[in-house]
Order: C-alpha cells, then sequence, then structure tokens
C-alpha cells in the first residue's frame, strides 16, 4: 500500500491537493491533502467519490463506434487502430478543402494544462482549424476585472479570516468554494459580518446574517447605488481615489444619478437595505468582497463586474490585506502557453473563431462569405456541449446532422457522446500527469498518475499525439511526454524542484519572491494606466461605454406577459456542471431535477410541493419537480442544474429553456437572462 500526491482537475476555485490511496495497483481511497494549507486534509462531496467515479461499471474503456442513428446512443467497440486510422482520414480529407471546417470543443472538463490544451492545440494549430472562443463560464467576468484592474487579479483568499465584514456577492460558497467558506465561517466566530447578495437563499445565504435578494441581473444597479450613498456621507478614502484610480469624476456623476430609491426600485429591495450595506461596507475595517461568476451570466454582467470591481478602491478597502475583493488569481499564474500550446505551429495562419456559447447556431450555420466554410468535423473533449451549452434544443439540432464528423474523448456516455461517431476512452485524473493553476488561491499542484490507465483509456495528449503521426504531422513537439510538458509549464521563477517533490508549491513573482500579501495596497494595479480603472479606455477604444452602468436584462419579467417569471439555473450542490451526475451516490442526494418556487407563485397557477411540472417558454419545455420553499424569491424560479438530458424527466435539461444571447462585455453566455411560465402537468 502507497500514497500518490495529485490535483483536483474540476472547474472550482479551490484547486484542491489530493492524496489517493493505492493498494495492488487499485486506487482504494481519495482524500484531501493535510499537508497542503489550502485543501487541509478537506474534500467536498463529490471528489471525495472520486474512486466511484474512476470505477464505476459505467465507464468508458475501450473505442466505441457509432451503429445506430445519430443520438440513439448505439455503439459497437473498435480497435484503436481502426478508430485512430478512419478518424485521422476523415480529417485529412476534411483539411484538404479548408481545415476551418474542423472545429474543437472543450472548456473545463479537465483544469490542467496538459491535459486541457497543451498537445490538443499542438494538433489544431498543426492542423489550421477554426479556433475556439471559450467563453461558456466565466469571460464576461473575467473581462471585466481584467478592463477594471488589468488583469485577473485580487486579494488572497486566506486573508477573508481576517476580515471583520465580508460580503459574498453571487455565490453560493457551501457549494462551490467550500475552503473560503471555511475561512469565512472562522472570520464570523471571530466577530465578522457575512452578506449574502443573492437571488436565491441559498444554504449560504441561510448562514450569512444578511441576506439581500436582489433580482437576477440587477447587480449593476445595486453597487452604483452604494456608490451614491459613499458619495453623500463622504465614505471616501479621498487620498487612495487621488492616487491609485482613474476617472472618478466621471463615476462620481453616474452614481450620483442612482439614487437607493431607484436602485430599490429596479434591484426589488428596499432603501434600507441598501444604505445598511453601503454603512457596512464603509464603517467596517478591513471590509472584503469574494465575487463570483453566477452574478455575471446576463446581458450586462461584465458592467455588473465593473461596477462592483469600483468599490475596494473608494474606501481605500486594498490597504489591508483583509480588504478587497476576489473574483479570480488566476492572472498571477504565468503559464507559458505559447511554450505548452505552440500557436507558430499556425505559421502565420489566422483560422476564423467560434463562440462557444452559440455552437447551436453555429452548426446550423451553411457555407457563406461572412460564416466560412460549414463546420464539417467536431471533436469534443472535457466538456459536454449537449448538456450545458445554452438553447439546447438548437444544440441537438446542429449534432444530430448527419454529414457533421464528431469524436468525443470522453469517460462515460454523456447526453453529447451519444452524438458521436466515435468515442474514445480518455483517462481520469488518477491516471495521469497534469500541472494546475488556480483561480482560487495562489498554489501550483502536479498531478502524479496514482494508477495504470483503466482497459484502453489513452491520456488526451496521447490520443492528439496518435492522430498527429497518422496526420503526417513531424514536429519534435509531438513527441513530448506529459511529464516533459509538466515541467515546461512554468519557467525558473517558480519553485519547480519543490513542485516535483512535495505536489504544490506557492506562486512566486517574476523575481522569484513570495506574492505581496495586499497587492494593490500602494496601487501598483496591472492596467495600462497603473491604476483602478473606473473609466476605461480600452472599452471606450471599441465603442463601449467606458464608464460601468446598469444594463437590463434581455427578458425582464412582467406580471401580464406570456413568460412573467425569472429564471436562473444554480448548480444542485452535488453537481459539478455536468459531472458527477452519472454517480448514483450524489444522484440519490438530489433525487430528481427540480424547479423551487416560491409559495406564492406557486399557489398562483395551482402547483403544490412535488408536482410535476412543465416549465416552458419560446425556446422548449422542460419538464421536472416542484420544489416550494423559502429560496426562491416571489418572481424569480431556480432550475437546479446541471442534469444529463437522458436522466430528465421528458429527455430534457434545465438548459433548452435558455438562450444564445451573449454579455455586454467577454462574449458569455446568459443563462441566467431568462424569462418562463410553469404550469402543472397534466
Amino acid at each position: 500500500m502507497h500514497t500518490v500526491i495529485g490535483a483536483c482537475p474540476h472547474d472550482c476555485p479551490d484547486t484542491c491537493s489530493l492524496v489517493t490511496t493505492v493498494e495492488n495497483g487499485i486506487a482504494i481511497r481519495v482524500q484531501g491533502n493535510p499537508n497542503h494549507p489550502m485543501t487541509d486534509g478537506v474534500l467536498c462531496t463529490k471528489v471525495s467519490r472520486y474512486t466511484e467515479r474512476t470505477y464505476h461499471p459505467d465507464r468508458i474503456l475501450h473505442p466505441m463506434k457509432r451503429t445506430g442513428p445519430k443520438g440513439s446512443g448505439q455503439f459497437a467497440p473498435v480497435s484503436w487502430e481502426e478508430a485512430l486510422s478512419d478518424i485521422a482520414n476523415r480529417l485529412t480529407a476534411i483539411a484538404k478543402h479548408d481545415p476551418q471546417a474542423i472545429l474543437p470543443y472543450s472548456y473545463a472538463g479537465t483544469m490542467g494544462q496538459v491535459q486541457g490544451e497543451a498537445m490538443a492545440m499542438r494538433f489544431f494549430h498543426k492542423l489550421g482549424a477554426s479556433m475556439l472562443d471559450r467563453t461558456i463560464c466565466a469571460s464576461a467576468g473575467s473581462e471585466a476585472l481584467t478592463y477594471t484592474f488589468g488583469a485577473k487579479m485580487g486579494m488572497r483568499v486566506e486573508f477573508f479570516v481576517e476580515s471583520k465584514l465580508i460580503i459574498i456577492w453571487g455565490s453560493n460558497s457551501i457549494g462551490s468554494n467550500l475552503h473560503f467558506w471555511r475561512f469565512a465561517q472562522e472570520a464570523k466566530r471571530n466577530g465578522a459580518k457575512l452578506i449574502c447578495i443573492d437571488p436565491r437563499r441559498s444554504e449560504t445565504a441561510e448562514k450569512c446574517h444578511v441576506h439581500i435578494a436582489l433580482r437576477p441581473g440587477t447587480d449593476a444597479a445595486l453597487a452604483l447605488a452604494l456608490i451614491h450613498v459613499l458619495i453623500q456621507n463622504d465614505w471616501l478614502d479621498h487620498d487612495y481615489i487621488a492616487q491609485h484610480t482613474l476617472g472618478w469624476d466621471a463615476l462620481r456623476a453616474r452614481a450620483l444619478l442612482w439614487t437607493p430609491e431607484r436602485a430599490a426600485q429596479v434591484c426589488g429591495i428596499t432603501v434600507e437595505q441598501i444604505e445598511s450595506l453601503a454603512h457596512d461596507w464603509a464603517t467596517t475595517k478591513p471590509a472584503a468582497i469574494r465575487l463570483n461568476y453566477g452574478m455575471q451570466r446576463v446581458k450586462g454582467g461584465g458592467n455588473a463586474v465593473r461596477a462592483i470591481a469600483c468599490l475596494p478602491a473608494l474606501t481605500g478597502a486594498w490597504r489591508h490585506r483583509a480588504g478587497g475583493l476576489l473574483l479570480a488569481n488566476s492572472g498571477n499564474f504565468p503559464v507559458q502557453r505559447e511554450v505548452l500550446q505552440r500557436p507558430d505551429l499556425l505559421a502565420g495562419v489566422h483560422p476564423r473563431t467560434i463562440n462557444m456559447s452559440t455552437i447551436g447556431n453555429a452548426l446550423l450555420q451553411p457555407t457563406s462569405n461572412t460564416f466560412g466554410p460549414q463546420i464539417q468535423a467536431l471533436m469534443v473533449y472535457n466538456s459536454n456541449p449537449v448538456a450545458v451549452a445554452p438553447h439546447s434544443g438548437e444544440v441537438i439540432k446542429g449534432f444530430a446532422r448527419e454529414d457533421l464528423f464528431t469524436v468525443v474523448l470522453e469517460h462515460f456516455q454523456t447526453d453529447t457522446a451519444d452524438y458521436a461517431d466515435y468515442i474514445l476512452p480518455a483517462t481520469t485524473q488518477l491516471e495521469h500527469w497534469d500541472i494546475h493553476t488556480s483561480y482560487g488561491h495562489t498554489d501550483i499542484l502536479l498531478n502524479r498518475p496514482a494508477i495504470a490507465p483503466l482497459g484502453d483509456c489513452k491520456t488526451n495528449s496521447d490520443i492528439f499525439r496518435a492522430l498527429a503521426k497518422r496526420m503526417g504531422f513531424a514536429d519534435a513537439c509531438f513527441l513530448e511526454d506529459d511529464e516533459t510538458l509538466c515541467r515546461m509549464a512554468f519557467d525558473t521563477t517558480q519553485d519547480m524542484e519543490e513542485l516535483f517533490a512535495q505536489g504544490f508549491t506557492n506562486l512566486k513573482t517574476a523575481k522569484g519572491q513570495p506574492l505581496p500579501d495586499a497587492p494593490f495596497a500602494k496601487g501598483a494595479f496591472p492596467s495600462p494606466s497603473g491604476k483602478c480603472e473606473f473609466y476605461s479606455q480600452r472599452l471606450a477604444d471599441m465603442g463601449q461605454d467606458g464608464l460601468p452602468d446598469y444594463i437590463a436584462n434581455y427578458e425582464v419579467p412582467q406580471a401580464n406577459s406570456e413568460f412573467p417569471l425569472a429564471m436562473i439555473s444554480p448548480p444542485a450542490r452535488n453537481f459539478l456542471n455536468s459531472s458527477f451526475v452519472n454517480l448514483q451516490s450524489l444522484r440519490d442526494i438530489e433525487a430528481e431535477p427540480v424547479l423551487e418556487m416560491h409559495p406564492a407563485d406557486a399557489q398562483a397557477r395551482g402547483i403544490q410541493d412535488g408536482d410535476g411540472i412543465r416549465v416552458f417558454n419560446q425556446r422548449g419545455t422542460y419538464h421536472c419537480k416542484a420544489r416550494l420553499n423559502n429560496r426562491a424569491r416571489p418572481g424569480v424560479v431556480n432550475g437546479l442544474g446541471i442534469w444529463w438530458r437522458k436522466l430528465g424527466l421528458n429527455g430534457t435539461n434545465v438548459n433548452e429553456l435558455t438562450s444564445q444571447n451573449l454579455t455586454d462585455i467577454g462574449r458569455a453566455p446568459v443563462f441566467y437572462d431568462c424569462c418562463v411560465e410553469v404550469a402543472v402537468l397534466k
């Protein structure tokens, strides 16, 4: 019996260090690493079941070729030789006409730098395939932060334990950010006040001192009203504003238009709630905001992040290491992506870019001068777009095209795999090398393989190496193994010896020094001006408003309209996107797809708790069970996701209802900008 140190690969800010216990070549237990300070021996419910996922009886262990109609899920095993040869021949034939007709589709099925995009992008760059704009989760908030601070950076998560006020904005941290929540709880025990801002009364909101249940998509209005109250009461750090910000006069003028009364009407909250929140933020030191990505999944999501990101600079919260704001810290990591992904292999070619959030539309586009060639081949890895992409009715129409050649690298026969021509069995995290950054903390983690690949499974990187060889790509970079790629991810400023010795290392600056405790205490923002940019000239140059503003949702519920209820679709606590949905132990906890409704909304429609219901709009219909509770505010319903479609009551999931509209900044989807109606199933 022995143990192997690894890293959690999933799309979560915690990026935990794992300890896998192996006996006779079998992984018998996965635990949190007690020696990694951020993990501290604790794992979430999902990842603690990782052996159940690895040895799942339904895991795909051999290459599979479609034998029935697309979507039927009918496949037969084939050899790797047959699968790879046919795939290589098909891609070669398409590429001879126009390689842009080939599209990769991937996201965060693994957050690893090697099994994510290293060898994959080398392959697609060499091929000259279309590029993918990976927007589906975080790009609105990420770009908004970049236009304000200059990069995706913020306060260090471990210092929230010292904060005296913590505003948890758009996050159900208990389910999605467990290790931050442990810091917040300790701060609470030490006297800190916790405030949650979220349309849903989540598990996190229930454990905070205050819950502000604003309407979905109105966060910018609230932030601007907070600035208004700060101005009116002169709760400002004038020196910090003068020294370290840009565009204050213009922001001041805009915020003065947003009285608490105006914002209260827009947000569906009270004036008193706004004034009290502003008072707490201004008068409590140190004060910190844990912002998350849920609130940016609306039309004005980028502007909302920008407005909120202004708040710490106005009160000088950045002066304290336990003050400021954290959305993501991934901008701190100097990953050598050009070394890993080799864009030079494009050799001067500039392929088109397809937005992954509008894949439903893209797959249905014919060849044209504006679009380019029709997409003829799709390679899906680290993603399940049929389940997770918006407006899934259109996504399925695209995937169902008989002339679309689709290859899916997967562990299980997901909704997307059902539409594949070939399913290629990929390794899990316990079976391969990888290296990981984090967007929630500032450690680099190494993942060592704990067990040999099960069955005929291959790593993502090995699959792309094999395809490159069959397609005649002779570049030496296709011969580099995964451990070598791990060592290439960072330069010598990072302590790679420590990383390989203990499985993690603290991130260092470009000079090889520890990161500062308070990154913006003296300004030094990584923006063009070196300041927190209330006004962004870069946005103005693109024809956008240089100042943050409130932008109303695409779909604003009206009482007498056809679809009078706003719907958000936060994740079910025991799922992570569409991962883990097929683990029976976790599905047993979630029980069935549900829609949370306020009792008043349910009563008006003759709906009782537990009733089968249909949720519908102009895009489609979704069947689930009604759950009446106080988690939903009046006028808003919460469609907990993301279930596999095939596990839904009518073969759909909540994304049957979401749209392919995009955000103001970042070209991201608007999952939480959606209006519906609900009725009892007849």
